[in-house]
């Protein structure tokens, strides 16, 4: 297998992960909603490149560590679900407060500081989740050709997700920023922070409870 049939090859199965509607997909929509369009794609951007990380701890043996080591996946999954559930309560709080009337507009903050936290958002999402270091530690090693370095293959492998990851949570941006005066009505911005809120918490326990 070449290193180009590799890359390919790889796309195709990571691209099933990509579209797989969850945590990251929710919050994507979330900030497309609260903050606008380059808000979602920023936030879209920050998970490719939490892939690009993944990618590269794969390289240096942390994925196999995860996959080997019972208690070091137990403990990255709990810390992982409890930035989820924290994640999610944050979201609960901010639906309360719309339906309160008492939401801040987030219009207003500066835009290189919410940019940064979209982006933040979006890579801790990604890195938080033990699953994506474990599927990188299963397919990787399967998809780096016989003499390619490890660390180079593991990279870019990883960096094909990440690419394929951006252009899919950019065009769900696009998708509900189109939708963006409907779903800026308070009650549907309310329902969008709970339902995010609630994915992200559901995640989180699930993620700490399973074996």
């Amino acid at each position: 297998m070449s290193v180009l049939q590799s890359l390919v090859s790889f796309a195709l199965v990571s691209a099933l992960l990509v579209i797989m509607p969850g945590v990251d997909t929710a919050l994507v929509i979330r900030n497309t909603v609260a903050r606008g369009r380059l808000h979602g794609f920023i936030t879209g951007v920050g998970v490719g490149v939490g892939a690009v990380i993944w990618g590269a701890a794969i390289a240096v043996g942390i994925g196999a560590l995860l996959e080997a080591s019972e208690t070091a996946y137990t403990v990255f999954r709990i810390v992982g679900a409890a930035y989820m559930v924290w994640l999610g309560i944050g979201l609960w709080r901010s639906a309360r407060a719309i339906g309160a009337g008492q939401e801040k507009d987030t219009e207003l903050e500066p835009e290189s500081a919410s940019l940064w936290r979209s982006f933040g958002r979006g890579m801790l999402n990604n890195l938080a989740n033990p699953k994506v270091g474990v599927f990188y530690g299963a397919t990787i090693p399967q998809f780096i050709p016989s003499g390619a370095s490890p660390a180079f293959m593991g990279t870019a492998l990883a960096a094909v997700n990440a690419v394929e990851a951006i252009i899919w949570y950019g065009l769900i941006s696009l998708g509900a920023h189109g939708l963006r005066t409907w779903m800026k009505r308070r009650t549907v911005r309310r329902n969008v922070d709970a339902t995010a809120g609630t994915v992200m918490i559901a995640f989180g326990i699930v993620m700490a409870v399973e074996s």
